[in-house]
Parts: structure tokens; C-alpha cells; sequence
């Protein structure tokens, strides 16, 4: 740890540094939010482009993550270690892994920076989320499958591993992507629940490399956690209510991004941890499923914004703003807590938690009446 602990501090300050400035520039090209009194909460125009100072820090993280990976030689892997063994093919070094995050988020913040922009297509939108995807697969980003069917004595060959993962990573980047894209409505809410998630990803990546559980994922954990701690925490500062910037889809689509990449890395042995990883992002998760089910039911477009989501549905029961999103904070605490907790336990008591974690949240979601339109709402649209 001694050698990556720098990489938070610097990309928070980079980020920090850097948000304001894309705030002015953001303001001198008037690229900004303009309300609309029905999905948007803010009153004044604001300014977009707070994503590129979430990039900008992230970016730097990962650079010094990849001196230090280069400088101390911890890429140089036994050419015998293997898939099957828990770790990462030989051929996949941890440094390429890191490049091809790099790239991957790049090219998902520009796809959110052109939406941000042009208002793209939601095709051109996903098609562009695959291709940032891809840069995953190229570089060797998969679930490892091979444990997980070795539970039923099946013996799965490499080819067959990455043909089923291939899939699998797009589809952990598309709705991670697009449920931190959903969960961008209030002030600080996806910056905020996003670095709570990513401290107890740290956690579980800390837990593993205590007891090397891979000489690739280890360092790769560590890096694009901390690079994605320090830069979100570093543009939280303007995004507070009231806030001063918004991330805009290019933050958000990073943001999500990146969570994706972190859970499918924590699949690397498809047990607990994978588990784990999936109930800690539970908030995202949650907050998409309530909107698209409560859609669906009440037979409204189902891609279609309004004010479905958890965050919502706080503000419109009488919750202020700041309270909303410190309640939406506590649940997003709660999840990672619950999903740390898991990691703690054999893999089928955590499958076990996970489903009960489930159960328990669509108790809840139904009992609140969080899938029904109350009828103020109904007016409004008729």
C-alpha cells in the first residue's frame, strides 16, 4: 500500500483544481443546465462540464498507478499462472489492464460530454458505452467463470470462459453506466454515493491484497480505486447544494463506468467478493429498478424521465433537498456496509444474504408506495 497511498491525495487535489476551471470555461461557452421546473430541482442556469474535473483527476490517479506498476516491475507474472488459478492470464499484464481502463473511461466520458452537447440518441449513446466496454475485453477484463462452474464439477476451457464473459462485462458496464447516469438529480447525490461505494470497494480490495490474492488484480484494485475516491471527492465541493457545477452526463457516465469495471474486477474468482461488489453498488441498482418497475406498472414509457426515482419521491413527501441526499447517503452506506459484511462469509451464505437483501428492499419499496403515481402526479401528466 506504501506504494500507491499518493495516488487519493493528488487526484483529489487535481480534481479539486481542476473543476472550477472547467466551471469557467463551461460559463464563457455557455454550456449550461437550464431549468425546466418538472424533472430538473435547480433554479438557476449551472454550469456543466464538472465530469472533465472528475476525469481529470481519475486520469491522474491511474498515471501515477502505472509509474509505479512499471517502476517496481510488479507486472512480471509466472508464464504458468493461468486463469484457473485465480488470476489473470500472463499474457493480460497489470499495466495494460490500467491502460485499457484509461481508455475506457475516456472514451465514456466523451460519449457523455457529446450527449452533454448534441443530446445524442440513446443508441448512439449505448453504442458508444460498448465501446468503451470493448477497451475491457480487449485488455483481458472478465469474469472468471471457472470457479464458479467448478460448484457443478464442470471443467470450463479459456475460450469458452471469455466467450460467456464478453457479455457478462457488457452488461455490469451498460447498467452501471446507466444507473449513476439515472441517479445524477440532485445536488451532490452521484458524486457522494459514488465515493461511499468506492471507499468499500477500497475496503474489499484492501482485504484481498492483504493476502495477495493476485499479483494482477491487487495493484489494479487498489489504483483505480483510490484514483476514483480522490477525484470524486475533489469535485464534490462545487456539486453541494447549492451546486456551482454539474458533472453532466460525462461524470456521471464515467462514474459509472469505472463502478462497473471495479465489480467485474472483483469477479476475478467469482466468489464472495463478487457477491460483495454488487450489494455495495445496491443504491444505483435499487434506484433504476423502483423507476423502470414503477413505469412499467403504471403503463408510462419506460425511457421516459420523471420524477420516479427513490430521490424523487423523497423531495415530493415533503424531504428538503440536503436531507434527501443525506438519506439517500445513509442507504448507500447501508448497502456497502451489508456488502462488506458479505465478503466476510462462504460463498453460499452470501449468495444466501444477497437474496434476502433483495427481499428485503422490495418489502420495503412497496410497502412505502414507492411504485405507486399519486394522483397530484397523474393530473399533472393528463
Amino acid at each position: 500500500m506504501r506504494c500507491y497511498w499518493l495516488i487519493l491525495p493528488v487526484a483529489f487535489v487535481v480534481s479539486l483544481i481542476a473543476t472550477p476551471l472547467f466551471r469557467r470555461l463551461a460559463l464563457k461557452w455557455n454550456v449550461v443546465d437550464i431549468p425546466d421546473d418538472t424533472v430538473k430541482t435547480h433554479k438557476q442556469p449551472t454550469a456543466y462540464l464538472g465530469g472533465l474535473g472528475i476525469l481529470a483527476g481519475v486520469l491522474v490517479g491511474l498515471a501515477i498507478g502505472f509509474y509505479v506498476l512499471i517502476e517496481h516491475k510488479t507486472h512480471v507474472l509466472s508464464e504458468t499462472m493461468d486463469r484457473q488459478s485465480g488470476a489473470y492470464d500472463a499474457r493480460f499484464q497489470d499495466w495494460r489492464i490500467l491502460a485499457g481502463i484509461g481508455i475506457g473511461t475516456m472514451i465514456a466520458c466523451l460519449i457523455g460530454i457529446l450527449d452533454d452537447l448534441f443530446d445524442i440518441k440513446p443508441w448512439q449513446k449505448l453504442l458508444g458505452q460498448a465501446a468503451a466496454a470493448t477497451a475491457l475485453i480487449w485488455v483481458g477484463v472478465l469474469p472468471n467463470l471457472v470457479h464458479l462452474f467448478s460448484f457443478v464439477n464442470v471443467q470450463l476451457p479459456a475460450t469458452v470462459n471469455y466467450i460467456i464473459g464478453a457479455p457478462i462485462v457488457l452488461f455490469f458496464i451498460l447498467g452501471a453506466t446507466n444507473s449513476l447516469n439515472l441517479l445524477d438529480g440532485l445536488d451532490g447525490l452521484c458524486a457522494g454515493v459514488t465515493a461511499i461505494i468506492t471507499g468499500a470497494f477500497l475496503f474489499l480490495a484492501l482485504s484481498l491484497a492483504t493476502w495477495s490474492h493476485s499479483p494482477v488484480g491487487d495493484p489494479v484494485r487498489l489504483i483505480v480505486c483510490l484514483a476514483l475516491v480522490g477525484g470524486t471527492l475533489g469535485f464534490l465541493p462545487l456539486n453541494r447544494h447549492p451546486a456551482k457545477i454539474f458533472m453532466g452526463d460525462a461524470g456521471s457516465m464515467l462514474l459509472g463506468f469505472i463502478a462497473g469495471t471495479l465489480m467485474i474486477l472483483f469477479m476475478e474468482s467469482m466468489g464472495r467478493w463478487s457477491v460483495a461488489a454488487i450489494i455495495i453498488f445496491g443504491l444505483p441498482i435499487l434506484d433504476t429498478a423502483v423507476a423502470l418497475v414503477r413505469r412499467f406498472i403504471n403503463k408510462r414509457p419506460l425511457f421516459v424521465s420523471d420524477r420516479g426515482h427513490i430521490y424523487d419521491q423523497f423531495m415530493d413527501r415533503g424531504i428538503p433537498l440536503k436531507k434527501a441526499v443525506g438519506l439517500s447517503y445513509l442507504l448507500a452506506g447501508i448497502y456497502a456496509v451489508v456488502g462488506v459484511m458479505t465478503a466476510t462469509i462462504r460463498f453460499r451464505y452470501a449468495v444466501g444474504l444477497f437474496l434476502i437483501v433483495v427481499l428485503i428492499s422490495a418489502v420495503v419499496v412497496w410497502k412505502k408506495g414507492f411504485l405507486q403515481i399519486p394522483s397530484i402526479e397523474k393530473e399533472n401528466n393528463e
